[in-house]
């Protein structure tokens, strides 16, 4: 249903006349529930907002030896951001193994989603339920367990040992997005191409790849969003490398530096335009498509 049937059904409820009901409205409307609702939904979000607005805060604390006291305010951390080289060293770290994790998981995943949905092998089941293990097995025991199995093995921890276990729990998430996307395909759309004389392959980056990539750029900004936040695997399998939550871990009992809250903040402050961006876009279209339906 479109944006303007929605709006046409809205207001079409609105305008009819309702039966009358005796006794409590069940919907809440005007009612307790209303306010109920509305300031349980302020607290929520007051509750969520505090960490943030600190670590905004705090980036712009003319901090000396520590983070934990307000002393002055000042914009010479965000002007000096990498005046101390492990902040940026962890930083440039953590989105080397985002990247490199995204890219290789969210291609892994998209191949094993299209196999899943698309065609009937042996043990298809088996391989959907195992997909699904590292997304309900706690990351303590995943980290563990990996950690362990590279110890056993003999490889030296670091940034690589990083990305294999960031990809082995990313393409579980990007099989479950793009799946999603992949069953919700037309198969007339690639059929269409076909009766054009077009090749598999065509068809495939002409019609289903186009097609497949809202739930692969969703997809891959879960997996790299993922993947710079984790600390718990990583932790176990990282050895001396330093990504940035585990630098910001190890540097929270002593007040984390303010460049590191500055970098935070440029982070959120990026994902948030990101998001805007992505919303007014999607309403452009919409808007779009209506006009020429």
């Amino acid at each position: 249903m479109s944006s303007m049937q929605e709006a046409a059904v809205l207001a079409t409820a609105e305008t009819a006349p309702q039966p009358r009901r005796r006794g409590r409205d069940r919907s809440g409307r005007g009612g307790a529930g209303n306010w109920v609702i509305g300031v349980f939904s302020i607290v929520a979000l007051v509750i969520m907002m505090i960490p943030i607005v600190y670590t905004i805060v705090f980036s712009f604390n003319d901090a000396r030896r520590t983070n934990i006291v307000w002393r002055s305010f000042t914009f010479d951390n965000w002007l000096s951001v990498c005046d101390d080289p492990r902040v940026c060293e962890s930083f440039g770290n953590s989105i080397i193994v985002g990247v490199v994790a995204t890219i290789a998981a969210t291609t892994l995943g998209t191949m094993i989603a299209i196999a899943i949905v698309r065609y009937t092998f042996r043990m298809r089941t088996l391989i959907t339920v195992l997909l699904f293990l590292p997304m309900a097995t706690p990351e303590v025991v995943l980290g563990s367990g990996l950690g362990s199995q590279f110890v056993n093995m003999g490889v030296e921890r670091g940034l690589w040992t990083i990305i294999v276990a960031h990809i082995m729990f990313c393409i579980s998430f990007v099989v479950v997005t793009v799946r999603a996307r992949v069953a919700s395909l037309d198969p007339s759309l690639e059929e269409a191409g076909r009766d054009l004389y077009a090749s598999p392959a065509q068809v495939f980056w002409r019609v289903t790849l186009p097609l497949l990539m809202p739930g692969i750029l969703a997809a891959a900004l879960l997996c790299f969003a993922l993947s710079f936040d984790d600390f718990i695997i990583t932790n176990f399998v990282s050895g001396n490398a330093e990504t940035f939550p585990k630098f910001v871990y190890v540097a929270a009992s002593r007040g984390i530096p303010p460049q590191s809250n500055v970098i935070a903040s440029a982070v959120f402050v990026f994902a948030i335009v990101l998001v805007v961006v992505a919303q007014v876009s999607a309403g452009f279209r919409r808007r779009k498509i209506a006009r020429v339906g």
